[in-house]
């Protein structure tokens, strides 16, 4: 038996050496551009052009990073995208989590119609809802506001958080309803203390998906930042260091860097709760 085995290992050693090459240099090209970026956030202006496509920086050049926190005011652009992440995904994820339990057990006229809708807002561009979303912000007087550029970026259907709950509490045994309702349970506590705790894996995917959507979002928070740049985010911040006749491109290597670590920290704490949400949703 272990002749065997070891005799179709070795037949197979060529077949998984090429494969692990392959993966590998798919691997570095993939994650080539980040690692320029790194690379370009600790060389002076000389040095990036010069060095081409060269990851290994002649001299290195912390104080890009001291410029982009304390000259660029990072510090508080930071601020501005945490407080707004958070509190959109607050909201998203009660909003869906709702949305989608009544979807998933209940059954109502238009139903179909409703999901219909809601696959179809899909479709939609941003840039022909956010001008009805900035009238309505302004007769709010939200506009310019940090709670004005919370709801306007949590404000969207979110269709596929949505059906991620309506997937996965369609799954759910109804004796657990039953049960609830028969120790007096009406439905905000039904889904409060039953249905929302069960769904851990979906929450976690629903908040990692509108987190990565809103730090990176730069669009709305452009607009309803424009009068007020003390409440900009990190992407609408990076223009700090464009100007009509020339970018700091060291410096916006720099931001670019310090906007990605909140990013990959969120991602690498969630991540295997992100990939059980996924999964369970969409398993039949």
């Amino acid at each position: 038996m272990s002749s065997t085995v070891t005799s179709t290992l070795l037949r197979r050693r060529p077949r998984i050496v090429v494969q692990v090459v392959v993966l590998a240099a798919v691997a570095l090209v993939w994650i080539y551009p980040l690692l320029w970026t790194l690379s370009a956030s600790v060389r002076d202006a000389a040095d990036l052009f010069s060095g081409g496509v060269g990851l290994w920086p002649s001299q290195w050049h912390w104080e890009n990073y001291a410029r982009a926190w304390n000259d660029a005011n990072f510090s508080t652009y930071l601020l501005n995208s945490a407080v707004v992440s958070v509190a959109s995904v607050v909201l998203v994820v009660v909003r869906s989590a709702t949305a989608g339990y009544v979807l998933a057990r209940y059954r109502f006229f238009g139903r179909k119609v409703v999901l219909a809708v809601l696959v179809g807002t899909t479709f939609v561009p941003t840039g022909l809802s956010i001008v009805p979303i900035v009238e309505l912000s302004d007769l709010l007087g939200l506009l310019n506001t940090r709670l004005g550029l919370v709801l306007a970026l949590s404000a969207g259907t979110n269709v596929a958080a949505i059906l991620l709950y309506t997937g996965f509490y369609a799954k759910i045994p109804r004796e657990l309803e039953e049960a609830a309702i028969v120790d007096g349970a009406g439905f905000l506590r039904t889904f409060v203390q039953v249905m929302l705790p069960l769904s851990g894996p979906v929450t976690a995917t629903v908040a990692v998906m509108t987190f990565l959507g809103t730090w990176s979002n730069y669009f709305v928070p452009l607009v309803f930042t424009l009068s007020t740049p003390s409440q900009r985010t990190l992407a609408v911040g990076m223009t700090a260091f464009q100007s009509t006749d020339s970018t700091d491109w060291s410096g916006l290597a720099a931001a670019a860097t310090i906007s990605l670590v909140p990013v990959l920290i969120v991602f690498l704490l969630l991540q295997r709760y992100f990939v059980e949400g996924v999964a369970g949703a969409v398993k039949n």
